[in-house]
């Protein structure tokens, strides 16, 4: 805590003024956090003084709130460049960031409050959410039995990059529809994957595998867009899915009974191919 205190002081990040009438007061309190190390051990106890801001209210204390944060799939594009040009990589973290920055609204602190723990009243019964689907418990037996792999990239590879694209046919017994898979890969590193159920109900293999298409698509342009970052300007992404049909209709705008009632926002995958 003290050295939390520390940072404080040593950035300079407050300034005591008088309270101001008509204005939101936002109380603080302490968060307490064990680090743990690659080995599960604690290393070491962190303390960190946060704001209580859910004592504000959109519009009145704050206009807009926006955190800048890197997407996941953003890094392994990093990381997937830097081994093709054999580049070193270098981790670090800036100590006390939230510090470092500028706020518009003015911020103002209660020194003797008790905050409650929770806002929920104590003696409220909780009923089960009926509308509500279940909590699938094969996420977490799928998570456990995974633990021993992770992503491999070599270095010294290309920077091709490749979208694979599939789908099921109405494989869900319950609601008949089909799910998506893709996957990206940037050399023969893999980027990016999901798993998605389909929103609408498909009556052919060729509508299930020229969705997922489409869905790749918008993934694939997006690549191209971030690798205009490293200075790699691609004139084209492959996309790869099995079905001729689906590949064909990606290709031919003519129109016939199987694919009549295929959404427009669907042919975005057309447009650009």
């Amino acid at each position: 805590m003290q050295e939390e205190l520390n940072q404080f002081i040593a950035d300079d990040v407050w300034e005591l003024v008088p309270q101001p009438r008509n204005m939101t007061i936002i109380g603080t309190k302490w968060v307490f956090r064990n680090k743990l190390d690659e080995n599960g051990v604690v290393s070491r106890n962190k303390a960190r003084l946060v704001a209580q801001g859910y004592n504000q209210q959109d519009g009145i204390d704050y206009d807009e709130t926006y955190a800048p944060a890197a997407r996941l799939e953003s890094i392994r594009i990093l990381l997937a460049y830097a081994c093709a040009l054999d580049f070193k990589l270098f981790q670090m973290d800036v100590k006390s960031a939230f510090l470092n920055g500028f706020i518009n609204e003015e911020k103002f602190r209660l020194e003797d409050s008790k905050p409650m723990k929770t806002l929920m009243s104590s003696v409220t019964k909780l009923t089960k959410d009926e509308e509500c689907e279940s909590v699938d418990s094969t996420k977490y037996r799928g998570m456990i039995e995974t633990t021993h792999l992770g992503l491999w990239y070599p270095k010294g590879i290309g920077i091709e990059t490749v979208v694979y694209a599939s789908s099921d046919h109405v494989r869900d017994y319950v609601d008949r529809k089909s799910t998506s898979g893709i996957c990206t890969f940037v050399g023969c590193c893999l980027t990016y994957w999901f798993s998605k159920k389909q929103n609408a109900l498909v009556i052919s293999t060729t509508k299930a595998e020229y969705v997922s298409a489409e869905k790749a698509c918008q993934q694939a342009l997006w690549m191209k867009q971030a690798l205009i970052e490293y200075d790699v300007r691609l004139d084209d992404v492959s996309i790869m899915y099995d079905n001729k049909g689906a590949i064909d209709l990606s290709k031919n705008p003519v129109q016939h009974s199987r694919t009549k009632h295929i959404k427009i926002r669907h042919l975005f995958l057309r447009d650009n191919v």
